[in-house]
Parts: structure tokens; sequence; C-alpha cells
């Protein structure tokens, strides 16, 4: 495996979000295990602030730090798969499946959109717009994400409008926040996530 130094960063967005994911899942399989952050930073002999880096995802954790939370987990056997023709094999998709590509695409725009009010925290004044004329069509079955929008927009709760949940899923669906990102950049990200397949990493 290559080597990432500390001051690694990511620049490629579906990049970021797979490494995101991958800190999520090592997270959500430490709390299945009933395991407290102290416990498994012991067991790795690292700090708790390295533990929290592999867990958000950080590309400043080396790669060999994470191998050893994914042993400590024992999923060892997972990462041994990887490259391998048994980790090629793909199933048939189911419905929900299916969706994975639209889900992530909406998640990279999201990102980026995110990224850009941070940047230019004007710009939220433009989605409260976009979102206010969106609220004035009275459109019952949105009506309800739409005023966690403007909650979220008040409060700037970006963790709310980037959740992998169902929820975050459902927001996004409904979300002001894309209306910022710029074309060429849209265009940049449906062309990755189409370049990629669709393709999603499997649940720890």
């Amino acid at each position: 495996m290559p080597y990432m130094p500390a001051h690694s960063t990511l620049e490629n967005p579906l990049e970021r979000q797979l490494l995101l994911q991958l800190g999520e899942r090592l997270r959500a399989a430490r709390l299945r295990r009933g395991i407290t952050s102290v416990e498994l930073a012991k067991r790795v002999c690292i700090s708790r602030s390295t533990l929290h880096a592999v867990e958000t995802g950080a590309a400043s954790a080396t790669m060999g730090t994470y191998l050893k939370v994914l042993v400590a987990l024992g999923l060892g056997a997972d990462l041994a798969l990887v490259g391998s023709g048994a980790a090629n094999k793909q199933p048939v998709p189911s419905s929900s499946d299916r969706h994975v590509p639209q889900d992530r695409q909406s998640w990279l725009l999201h990102e980026v959109a995110v990224n850009l009010v941070r940047q230019d925290p004007s710009l939220v004044a433009k989605a409260q717009a976009t979102l206010s004329r969106w609220m004035a069509t009275g459109d019952p079955h949105t009506l309800q994400l739409w005023q966690k929008w403007r909650a979220i927009l008040e409060q700037q709760r970006w963790n709310d409008a980037l959740a992998d949940s169902e929820e975050g899923r459902q927001l996004r669906q409904a979300s002001p926040l894309t209306t910022l990102v710029p074309q060429q950049q849209r265009l940049d990200i449906i062309k990755a996530v189409r370049a990629h397949g669709g393709s999603a990493l499997a649940s720890a």
C-alpha cells in the first residue's frame, strides 16, 4: 500500500467522499462492538486525536494507521479482498442500489456548495432567497423539508446537509444549496461519478 504522509490532502471530491465513508464505517463498526474511543486508541497504540482523524476520514492519517484500526476491529479479512477477484465480483443491484450514483452525485454537489458558503458566507443569503421562492409555491410534499432547510441555513448547520442518513438524503433532494454550484463544477462531478460507475463501498 502507498504511504500517505501526514500532510496529505485529497483534491478529488470523489476520493474525499470514499475516505470519509471509510472513516464513518470504522466508527460505526467500533460502536457496534461496544468499544470506546479510549479503548480502541489504546489497542492500536495511537492517540485519541489520531483515532478521531481516522474516524472522520482525514487524509492526514497514514494508511498504516487505518490498517491497524481495521485489524483491531476484526476487519482485516475485508481489507485482504481489495483488488482480488472476489472483491471485484458485483452482485445484481437492487432497486435501492441503483440510486447510489445519484446519492453520491448529490452528496458531492453539496460538499462543494458547503465549501463555497464557508468561503463566502454572503452566498447563504442567495440560497435563502431561492428557498423563499420555492416555499412561496406552497408545495405540500416538500414544505416540511424546506422548513428544515430554512433552519439549516439560518444556523449554518452544514453537517445536516452532508449527513449520511435517510434524512440527509431527503434533505439533499429538496436543497437550495446546489443552485450555488457553478455549472462547470456540476459537470465535473457528474463525469467523475459516471467514470467510477457508481460503485459503493460495502458496509463494515
